[in-house]
């Protein structure tokens, strides 16, 4: 059996994309082979099909760290033939062949059964960006976050976590800020249900305070750097702030004063490894008080194996606004 595929390579001397026809004897071991029919183009995909991304572990590689697909073939008991599954994390398209391509085959512990609230294409509609943005919510509800606390900041409003984010607070009722870097973007932002917008100059900007005034219950903050020293400084008393990207900087200049004066919690958001027992209660809330309303309509484009390497490109320089969908 022959799949379609879109492949990265580097040698010393050249890096390349392309799409290409491979034989299923192609495939690295694993326990369930899936006919795979969505996938998303999440920041770590455009890493992947950049050569200076460093996520890659060995070329050529099929990148495409979320799939949803149909199982085909499994030895293991929790799936048969026919069974709708989903799967992101783990070392699925940078160690691992991922899903930009027509057929995976995986380990079985990295997949999780489609709930039955949710269609293939919403799940990567979600993907990995959505379930770390589900994730956040979830660290910051055990630390105590709830509506009546107060607003819930959220930064890189625009990006694939920052938009499902912010659907998903709004959903639960929480009074929701918006930051971005795009200006133009408000309108997106109220429509997903943001009633702040604030400037990505608003939530960066340095301080020589190590506290400022508290605005914030909790943040959802894929951005890193100088913003997530921002929402330290303002978050109120006992708030948390779930932490979960780098775009703006992996350093952090901070003070212990907002711990031992407020409290603060600062949550580490991390979605590759994260087990399948906390995967699925996840899954499960995604399917349930936490699907975003206009999911599809409002959050999602689309593109193909042929359109990877443009919005890969476009993903890295900030472009792309919501989740881009691969239809396989």
């Amino acid at each position: 059996m022959t799949f379609r595929a879109f492949i990265v390579n580097k040698t010393e001397a050249d890096f390349s994309t392309e799409v290409t026809t491979l034989k299923e004897t192609d495939l690295p071991a694993g326990d369930v082979t899936v006919a795979v029919e969505w996938s998303s183009v999440n920041y770590k995909d455009g890493l992947a099909c950049s050569p200076n991304g460093r996520v890659i572990k060995s070329y050529p590689m099929i990148p495409g760290i979320d799939l949803a697909g149909t199982v085909t073939a499994s030895d293991d008991s929790r799936f048969r033939k026919g069974d709708s599954v989903l799967a992101t994390g783990w070392g699925l398209g940078v160690s691992h062949a991922g899903g930009f391509a027509e057929l995976a085959r995986v380990p079985a512990d990295w997949l999780t059964p489609l709930p039955s609230t949710l269609t293939l294409e919403e799940s990567m509609a979600i993907g990995t960006a959505g379930f770390t943005a589900a994730l956040s919510i979830y660290a910051l509800e055990s630390f105590g976050l709830t509506p009546e606390n107060g607003p819930v900041i959220v930064t890189g409003a625009t990006g694939g976590v920052g938009s499902i984010a912010v659907a998903m607070l709004a959903g639960l009722g929480y009074r929701v800020a918006a930051s971005t870097g795009k200006t133009t973007e408000s309108e997106y932002l109220c429509r997903l249900g943001a009633s702040e917008i604030l400037s990505r100059e608003d939530v960066s900007a340095e301080s020589n305070r190590p506290l400022d005034s508290e605005q914030w219950a909790g943040a959802v903050d894929p951005v890193g750097g100088a913003t997530t020293a921002y929402l330290i400084r303002t978050t109120k008393y006992g708030g948390s702030v779930a932490v979960s990207g780098l775009t703006g900087g992996v350093a952090v200049s901070t003070s212990v004063l907002p711990f031992i004066l407020r409290g603060v919690n600062l949550l580490g958001i991390e979605s590759v490894q994260c087990p399948a027992s906390i995967r699925q209660i996840i899954w499960d809330r995604i399917a349930s008080d936490l699907k975003p309303a206009d999911l599809l309509e409002l959050i999602a484009v689309r593109t193909d194996l042929d359109g990877i390497s443009d919005v890969a490109k476009r993903i890295l320089a900030g472009e792309v606004r919501g989740r881009t969908l691969v239809a396989i």
